[in-house]
């Protein structure tokens, strides 16, 4: 993924389900290229490279 589409996604008003190595996450901040994000499944926060998402075909 790249830095203007998680901001198109972020801005949107739709969801959209966006995955870090496979798993769903919710993106809490973005800084330059580089994304906060948190797992659905947990409490875990980490900081990824906006590179490592993708989101749902």
């Amino acid at each position: 993924m790249n830095r203007n589409r998680i901001y198109e996604i972020l801005q949107n008003k739709e969801i959209r389900e966006i995955y870090y190595e496979d798993k769903p996450v919710w993106v809490q901040e973005v800084n330059n290229d580089v994304a906060k994000i948190g797992f659905m499944d947990g409490n875990s926060e980490i900081d990824v490279p906006i590179a490592d998402l993708s989101e749902e075909a």
